[in-house]
């Protein structure tokens, strides 16, 4: 139970650096809200993230690894896509999914889930669970 609340924390805190550093990604949400976005984040890798790795693992092998950050930024989107039609949390990447999918908001996707996996990387390395 600690690893959870320590791990929730930590990546709401990660979405928080993440939605000041990057402009193109929004959060005007409280912080309430930041941690039920991160325990959405946290459920979307966990549970649909292991199975979209394994059913996309050939054009993952082709692409010596690239195709990952694609189904990262897609996964990005999808937590977005959650936060506003279920959960009405106000988080936005690249006006996704309030002005739709774009270029824009997939490019948007793709830095800020590297921003937010370095992000979190650092606060792992700060923070010993």
């Amino acid at each position: 139970m600690r690893h959870f609340i320590i791990g929730t924390i930590a990546t709401a805190v990660a979405f928080a650096i993440v939605a000041w550093l990057l402009p193109q990604i929004d959060f005007t949400g409280s912080i309430p809200q930041l941690l039920l976005l991160a325990i959405v984040f946290g459920v979307v890798n966990g549970i649909i993230k292991p199975v979209v790795k394994l059913l996309s693992f050939p054009i993952t092998a082709m692409t010596l690894g690239l195709f990952s950050f694609v189904i990262n930024a897609a996964l990005f989107l999808f937590v977005a896509w959650i936060a506003g039609e279920f959960l009405d949390i106000p988080f936005t990447v690249g006006g996704f999914p309030d002005h739709g999918l774009g270029l824009d908001a997939f490019i948007a996707a793709l830095i800020g889930s590297i921003v937010l996996s370095i992000v979190s990387t650092v606060i792992g390395l700060v923070i010993h669970d």
